[in-house]
């Protein structure tokens, strides 16, 4: 016998290695006159360019090994359905997989009653592609949608941080003009500076159904990085 579980669907903006370690550079040759200390933060932000999709095929039968195989033939037949979309196997990895015994507990008594196989998948492809897959893995035998996750490609969320940080710079800069100019000085350099960086998450923005609602649409907001430095400028 074959069960189906119906799960909640949720879709979060992944965070892996969101927050970048404390950079700080300092010119050692010191300073003896007045200094300008600021705090400023600048942001970028991106649509995601990755999705997770966690997909899982579960099945119960009378025996362990029945359950087992039963699981194995519908993990195939997700497996083919997405290397036939030009999902590569490598993008397809295992996250659980377990056989246990089904007791059913009535009149404070427990019967075995049958074994559940579960076998959970992580599918990484476009951002675009996230309905699509959801689509596949179900049509081919997928019977829970544990989530997605979008993220950034870590090349994308380089160029991001990197923008993030000049903007940070500029804005501190410009504060640090301010200041300076209202007490007669002039900046004349930088003596230290110190930055950490964190995504700040949006949440999805909405899930859609085509027309005739025939395939799932997921339209995720943008990944938003903001970095905050810390700086201290020599002034004259």
């Amino acid at each position: 016998m074959r069960v189906i579980f119906t799960l909640t669907f949720v879709v979060v903006v992944l965070l892996a290695g969101c927050t970048a370690p404390l950079q700080t550079a300092t010119n050692n040759g010191g300073t003896a006159g007045p200094t300008v200390s600021v705090s400023a933060s600048g942001s970028a932000s991106a649509d995601p360019d990755l999705a997770v999709v966690h997909v899982g095929v579960e099945s119960t039968a009378d025996t362990a090994n029945a359950a087992r195989g039963q699981v194995a033939r519908d993990v195939e037949r997700v497996r083919t359905a997405l290397s036939g979309a030009g999902v590569p196997d490598a993008s397809v990895t295992t996250t659980t997989f377990g056989i246990a015994p089904v007791y059913n507990y009535t009149r404070g008594e427990s019967e075995l009653v049958g074994y559940r196989a579960v076998h959970a998948l992580a599918v990484e492809t476009g951002s675009d592609r996230a309905g699509e897959v959801i689509d596949l893995a179900a049509g081919a035998g997928a019977t829970s949608v544990d989530g997605v996750q979008f993220t950034l490609s870590d090349e994308r969320r380089a160029e991001l941080r990197a923008t993030a940080l000049d903007r940070a710079m500029n804005a501190a800069r410009t504060d640090a003009d301010g200041i300076a100019d209202a007490a007669d000085l002039s900046v004349t350099g930088v003596h230290r500076a110190a930055t950490g960086a964190e995504f700040v998450p949006y949440p999805v923005s909405r899930f859609e159904d085509t027309a005739g609602g025939s395939e799932t649409v997921i339209q995720p907001a943008p990944v938003r990085v903001t970095v905050t430095v810390d700086v201290t400028y020599t002034a004259a």
